[in-house]
């Protein structure tokens, strides 16, 4: 079965036409996530819930098939600790927002540390400059979410996952604009 340029064209035609259709709805997913953080914060906190149940059950399968009887009962304790983190979060989404956006503050002072650090062992190099600056702004962005702890709950995840959307929408749209224009220029020197 061989395939015509003419099919091939028409199937680059759909998928990039299908590839700005996604990304639209992605930057619109992002604004609403932005809008409404939320909503946003407890959809992400029910994902990461429901993550957390297939990781426990995933563990608990893999330590079931282990040899070994010490590793074998670990990895179903860990599968059962996972499990019940999961269970927890779905069965309380808004306490688990408020112990991911903890959660996520910790992470963001533990990363501007780090960039202090790189900034400095990378301080004769030209551009670490822009990791102390990261680090900075790192820094203000966890004392921020943990000095308005656990108000900032309410917003700070939605409102960050939100603004990732938004820009992955954007760059893909971009992009997938940019091979729509690359397509169509090549269809008409063929």
């Amino acid at each position: 079965m061989s395939t015509t340029p003419t099919s091939i064209a028409a199937s680059e035609k759909k998928a990039l036409t299908w590839s700005v259709i996604l990304s639209l709805l992605l930057i619109f997913a992002g604004i609403l996530a932005v809008v409404l953080p939320p909503l946003a914060g407890t959809g992400v906190t029910i994902f990461i819930g429901w993550l957390l149940i297939f990781s426990g059950a995933g563990h608990i399968v893999y330590g079931w098939q282990r040899r070994e009887k010490r590793a074998m009962i670990w990895e179903i304790l860990l599968g059962i600790l996972y499990i019940c983190a999961g269970v927890y979060v779905l069965w309380n989404p808004v306490l688990g927002l408020v112990s991911l956006t903890i959660g996520l503050a910790a992470y963001l002072l533990l990363e501007a540390i780090l960039e202090f650090v790189l900034a400095v062992r990378l301080r004769p190099a030209p551009g670490s400059g822009w990791l102390f600056f990261d680090g900075i702004i790192t820094l203000i962005l966890a004392v921020v979410i943990w000095r308005t702890w656990p108000l900032s709950a309410a917003w700070v995840i939605g409102t960050l996952v939100g603004i990732s959307m938004l820009f992955s929408g954007t760059a893909r749209l971009m992009l997938s604009l940019a091979a729509r224009k690359l397509f169509a220029k090549q269809a008409t020197a063929s």
